[in-house]
């Protein structure tokens, strides 16, 4: 019986197969930590910006600008990042808004009477805000 233990102790077959088994799981809980931290970066990002709302209340055209009354309708506090008039990015002056804040963006832009423009407005997050509005005075 002594003799049986010591070959079985020298034999070096079942070593292998455990070594390889507890390497695969290791590797497999870390693949799987990393995939858990990705997911839940993406769907706290997805909730931020689905939580951003903004209504577009009123655009005037006044002398060489035009006037968007904006009201933060969502979840999280907003910024305009960024202003577009017919696909060209324009100066406007920065505007944030809170939650359930409201507030004008004025943008620096010379139009003409009963002229047709497509305004987008975009936010630090991405979200976008694109409507055609008529110029009149």
């Amino acid at each position: 019986m002594v003799i049986a233990m010591r070959r079985l102790l020298r034999s070096k077959r079942g070593v292998t197969p455990v070594l390889s088994n507890v390497l695969l799981t290791v590797v497999a809980v870390a693949a799987m930590s990393l995939a858990a931290s990705a997911t839940y970066v993406i769907t706290d990002n997805l909730h931020q910006i689905m939580g951003e709302r903004i209504t577009v209340e009123d655009v005037w055209f006044s002398s060489n600008a035009i006037s968007i009354y904006l009201r933060n309708t969502g979840k999280v506090a907003v910024q305009i990042a960024s202003v577009y008039v017919n696909s060209t990015s324009q100066h406007f002056t920065p505007l944030a808004l809170e939650v359930k804040e409201h507030g004008w963006l004025n943008v620096s832009f010379i139009w003409k009477n009963n002229s047709l423009y497509h305004i987008n407005l975009v936010t630090s997050r991405g979200t976008k805000i694109v409507e055609y509005y008529k110029a009149s005075s």
